[in-house]
């Protein structure tokens, strides 16, 4: 009989980084889908350039390292990490914005660590920060939802937009948002109601304005919807724990439902929270990476929590209109002390005096 020794823990997943990393980005695909659908087709080459940049990065520095490429390529990581990098930018901003983030998350907050397991922070919020600090115009310029455009571009004016900052017709992407029915503009549900109760005017007042629908914005409700329906994908086919997505939901939904009963007229309320920005992409994609999140079960319930807290605390009364970033990047910070102080206690041992 053989006896094969192995480190502790004994109870080991069947399931692969690969695997774990394709099922979470097929969990992707109904956000990306819709996405797609209300903001046009810059969703996907903005999907591409991030794609083609994480596998290049990925590939020079394991070539620099003396490792070899293909086995740590195909386990999915840097492809997830461009994923979700992606679809946090607006669809029509310059390439070179995709490219610095991709490169940047790849090579510096993954490989520079060593690699997949050793990174501290998670890396596409970190590119994402990075991005949002240095190029904050770029980074903030989404544009209107197609239904809302006096005029529709096609995926030839969207790719020309996104390389040469103008269509073939010269119109630049100031010139199209200004172009929206009944003024709408193309500022993200956040930021408009953030700016609407900063110039005195009511919640009411701000959402009755185009581009708001019956829980939040326009295209961005259904977009949280759809990322809310992969994410619970991945809790039925057990590849996230559910510690983490509910704890970061209650936390998030809570102290957005004690804002507006202090306030009604300035806090949109509970459901607009949670169905605006990156909230759903944030609590089951984002916050639940493997690497960066806590690893106790406790542990998970703070973290989670502290994160929704402290998106809802930097919504109100941060300079940026969404958070979700911000909230998991410092909260990577407090992973080890988390964990230090949430450890189980070990079977057999006695309780700590």
């Amino acid at each position: 009989m053989k006896l094969t020794m192995a480190s502790s823990p004994h109870n080991h997943s069947h399931k692969s980084v690969n695997k774990i990393m394709m099922t979470v980005m097929a969990a992707c695909i109904p956000g990306i889908l819709v996405q797609t659908y209300y903001f046009g087709f810059g969703v996907l080459i903005q999907l591409a350039l991030a794609l083609i940049t994480a596998s290049l990065a990925e590939a020079l520095v394991l070539k620099l390292r003396g490792r070899a490429i293909w086995p740590s390529l195909s386990d999915g990581s840097a492809w997830l990490t461009a994923v979700l990098l992606a679809i946090s930018i607006p669809p029509l901003a310059p390439w070179w914005i995709t490219v610095i983030g991709a490169f940047f998350a790849i090579a510096i907050v993954k490989q520079l660590y060593g690699g997949l397991g050793f990174n501290l922070f998670n890396p596409a919020m970190a590119a994402y920060v990075l991005l949002l600090i240095s190029f904050p115009v770029q980074m903030t310029s989404w544009s209107p939802i197609q239904a809302l455009t006096l005029e529709s571009l096609s995926f030839v004016d969207q790719l020309a937009m996104i390389f040469t900052e103008s269509t073939s017709q010269g119109v630049t992407l100031d010139v199209w948002r200004a172009g929206v029915i009944d003024g709408a503009t193309g500022a993200t549900p956040l930021d408009s109601v953030k700016t609407a109760v900063s110039q005195g005017l009511t919640v009411n007042e701000a959402m009755s304005k185009q581009g708001f629908g019956a829980l939040a914005g326009l295209g961005w409700q259904y977009v949280n919807l759809a990322f809310l329906l992969g994410g619970l994908y991945l809790l039925k086919a057990k590849v996230i724990n559910w510690h983490i997505p509910v704890a970061f939901i209650a936390s998030l939904g809570l102290a957005s439902a004690i804002g507006y009963i202090i306030a009604p007229e300035s806090e949109p309320g509970t459901l607009f929270h949670l169905l605006s920005g990156g909230a759903m992409l944030g609590a089951f994609f984002i916050a639940t990476d493997p690497v960066s999140a806590s690893t106790t079960n406790l542990g998970r319930l703070i973290y989670g929590a502290a994160i929704g807290f402290t998106v809802y605390v930097i919504r109100q009364f941060g300079g940026y209109p969404d958070a979700v970033a911000f909230a998991v990047v410092i909260m990577n910070m407090a992973v080890p002390l988390i964990d230090h102080y949430t450890q189980p206690r070990t079977y057999g041992h006695g309780a700590k005096s």
